[in-house]
């Protein structure tokens, strides 16, 4: 069974605003053994509102007779710093005021946040990682991570991300973190500020997440006399209460934002600039009926990246297909492997 884990940090971690943390925890998930040389570590980085429990909310890739048998992996995800399923987070106790952090809790990145799971790492004692596999929110640092560490991961499988957030997608964002500042308890310090807001923004953002032909599908009405209390205003409600019931506002805000700042070309002279540091064999996996991480973003990614791999998921569920859709999603990444199996022999049998 899954184990979960905390990790503590206890040293001042610096943040790319200046800021710092004067320590953290991650809590993380692991699932499987290490083999003998340490050479089958699989680690996941989650979504915005993930937890590290990928078992979760991505069952079907993992377990017995799936993509990643816990017989043959060890298979590790971590909590974004900033969350709130175990790590430090906006409603964790600050050491230094013996208060919550609330609104204090200093702005984060990206860049921050794969630097904690790097220390994560290194407290492992894990060198090397096979495989790095993220989507969405968790895509993006990934690749960040990748990039930032070249070194340790062999393999990278970016599902549904980017290298620099869109302008686009910094606009759904705002537009909920509008609503989250319409909410007057917003202003507040308490676990509970802003969850009106939340609620709101949770609806908006379900229409990046799905597609028109998901909701046609699922919440048009059957008839033609209904001209009130339509099932899809009703499923808004409904998922934006889902949502509030086990996240706050606070690390919505926080990781939206993290998200808005992700540039892989930041202070690297620009994304094809910092694409060149990558070591790790890549696939890219899009989704045919993304709006928010649209295919054209993992297309542009695999023609800068040489000998880089590209597959495209087919979904009715739009952005979230890459979680829905995991048998296409495995018959993807088994290929991958094949085929980097194939360039491995091939490049053993010419140097001999």
């Amino acid at each position: 069974m899954p184990e979960q884990l905390v990790y503590h940090y206890q040293k001042r971690f610096q943040l790319e605003s200046g800021s710092f943390l004067p320590g953290f925890q991650l809590a993380y998930t692991t699932y499987g053994q290490l083999n003998q040389d340490r050479s089958n570590v699989l680690w996941i980085c989650h979504a915005l509102t993930g937890s590290s429990d990928f078992t979760d909310w991505w069952a079907g890739l993992f377990g017995e007779g799936k993509l990643y048998n816990p017989a043959d992996w060890f298979v590790i995800c971590a909590n974004t710093l900033g969350g709130c399923y175990g790590s430090t987070g906006p409603l964790s106790v600050n050491p230094q005021t013996l208060q919550p952090y609330y609104h204090s809790f200093p702005q984060l990145t990206n860049r921050d946040i794969v630097g904690a799971f790097d220390l994560l790492r290194q407290d492992l004692g894990i060198a090397h990682v096979h495989t790095l596999l993220g989507g969405s929110l968790g895509g993006q640092q990934a690749l960040e991570w990748a990039i930032l560490q070249p070194e340790v991961f062999r393999n990278l499988i970016q599902v549904a991300s980017n290298a620099r957030h869109s302008a686009w997608g910094i606009a759904f964002n705002e537009s909920q973190r509008m609503a989250i500042r319409q909410d007057p308890t917003w202003q507040t310090n308490s676990s509970e500020a802003g969850i009106a807001g939340l609620t709101t923004a949770r609806a908006i953002a379900m229409l990046s997440y799905r597609h028109y032909t998901c909701y046609e599908a699922s919440q048009q009405e059957p008839g033609n006399s209904i001209t009130d209390n339509f099932r899809a205003a009703s499923y808004q409600v409904y998922q934006g209460e889902k949502l509030a019931k086990r996240f706050n506002a606070y690390t919505y805000w926080l990781l939206s934002k993290a998200m808005d700042s992700h540039n892989i070309g930041r202070d690297r002279g620009g994304v094809k600039k910092a694409l060149e540091r990558l070591q790790a064999k890549t696939l890219f996996v899009g989704v045919d009926t993304d709006l928010l991480f649209p295919k054209e973003e993992q297309e542009q990614l695999h023609r800068l990246v040489p000998d880089s791999q590209f597959t495209l998921l087919h979904s009715g569920y739009g952005h979230d297909g890459f979680l829905v859709e995991t048998v296409q999603l495995t018959q993807a990444i088994r290929e991958f492997y094949e085929t980097e199996k194939v360039k491995h022999i091939h490049y053993e049998n010419t140097e001999v």
